[in-house]
């Protein structure tokens, strides 16, 4: 699964706006993408409180990353991707059949409440909120989402508490309670923005190490999540978030996600000709770098792209399958053996400041696909409307990802993410 790209259902009076088309595909599975890139005009920069929350969980890993939180009072276990591109955090709320995971109960919870119509929040024009909302007919706050791969979410905005522990919980915070959704977990938005749950749970940073992927049917690995402090934290490597003057409108550009500096990128150790300032966001906004645990694959502009490609077919040409496009973003695909394809290609290593790398050994170079197909775990951004670069979770695995809210910064430790404690 991709990204999740939080669409609008109805247009309200956001002059800064706008609604990215997703790929259209009608034969072949898309990558998920579950990020929300709508752009922003400000952000709440008020200082955050001393962190409140240390907690540990373990989540499952195939396309997304799965976390199972406790919410409510008593608790239910709720399952949701884990996504740092996107801001509001939502839950299942419909009656439906399915595992009890599947959907939360908000009648069997004495700390939840519904948002009404004027409550401050429910107010479009707010400057720093990108999703419009509504009344429905019970004058109850309505939000709606499209997502990029043609799923929809709706529902009405809640306060509910997240219940860790008997003795650690967090104050109610804004969520969606999804009445109609044709996925069947919530999503657990994770940017700076000020409805994320880091923002409204005053999280001081998190973490988390994506496992290997595995081939083994009905096999799901396991990774680890922390909220707060991680003890494997000493050995992480740490780049600055990029900021931007909030004033300079750039409507290009996601001002909430994590935006690093990538340097240049080399592939078995040849530096490929791509000028730094591709990596960088433009006066538009475009070429911003971003890492986003709520995409798979790892997307680029096409003047990024198109070196890594010459680059695939310079090493491997006569090995690609021809005509096929995955997704409508990857055209870097293969039938046959992904090891003997990936030791061809060689090691690929993201550079960033500070002289911080991460290295994608030729071991997971290509995704397993589809029906016995491979792809370089690598899409053009630009098939999905989207002039950014995002490094997905499939450039992720075995290592920790830590976000610094508090020092505005993204660490990087290689791990066994398997093993990780």
């Amino acid at each position: 699964m991709l990204f999740f790209f939080f669409f609008l259902t109805a247009f309200l009076s956001f002059s800064t706006q706008e609604t990215i088309k997703p790929p259209l595909n009608k034969n072949k599975t898309s990558p998920k993408f579950y990020s929300s890139f709508v752009a922003q005009t400000k952000r709440n920069t008020g200082k955050k409180a001393a962190p409140s929350l240390n907690y540990r969980s373990k989540f499952r890993y195939s396309m997304a990353l799965i976390v199972s939180l406790p919410i409510g009072t008593p608790p239910q276990t709720q399952d949701m991707v884990l996504d740092t591109g996107s801001q509001l955090s939502w839950i299942q709320c419909h009656k439906k059949l399915g595992p009890p995971r599947a959907s939360f109960d908000p009648s069997l919870s004495s700390s939840f409440s519904v948002l009404p119509c004027n409550h401050p929040v429910c107010k479009p024009r707010i400057t720093d909120f990108t999703l419009p909302t509504d009344c429905d007919k019970n004058r109850l706050c309505h939000y709606s989402y499209f997502y990029a791969d043609g799923t929809l979410a709706e529902g009405n905005l809640v306060r509910e508490k997240f219940t860790f522990s008997p003795s650690q919980s967090t104050l109610p915070l804004v969520l969606g309670c999804a009445k109609d959704s044709s996925e069947d977990k919530g999503i657990l938005g994770m940017n700076v923005g000020r409805l994320s749950f880091g923002s409204q749970a005053k999280v001081s940073k998190f973490s988390y190490c994506v496992p290997p992927r595995s081939s083994r049917v009905g096999f799901t690995p396991t990774g680890s999540f922390y909220l707060g402090e991680n003890p494997n934290s000493a050995g992480f490597q740490y780049v600055n978030l990029l900021t931007l003057p909030q004033s300079q409108r750039m409507p290009n550009l996601d001002p909430l996600a994590y935006t690093v500096v990538l340097q240049g990128i080399r592939m078995s150790g040849k530096k490929l000709n791509i000028p730094a300032s591709v990596f960088r966001p433009d006066a538009g906004g475009s070429g911003q770098t971003i890492v986003d645990s709520g995409s798979e694959f790892t997307y680029l502009v096409d003047e990024a792209y198109n070196q890594i490609k010459a680059e695939v077919v310079r090493l491997v040409g006569p090995k690609l399958k021809k005509g096929y496009v995955y997704g409508g973003v990857s055209d870097m695909c293969f039938d046959g053996n992904a090891l003997v394809i990936g030791r061809l290609i060689g090691d690929m290593v993201l550079e960033f400041d500070k002289g911080v790398e991460i290295v994608i050994p030729k071991e997971r170079m290509l995704a397993n696909v589809e029906g016995g197909v491979h792809c370089v775990g690598i899409g053009r951004s630009d098939m999905l409307g989207i002039p950014s670069n995002i490094i997905g979770n499939f450039h992720q695995q075995n290592l920790w990802v830590e976000f610094d809210l508090t020092n505005k910064r993204v660490g990087f430790g290689k791990a066994d993410c398997s093993r990780s404690a």
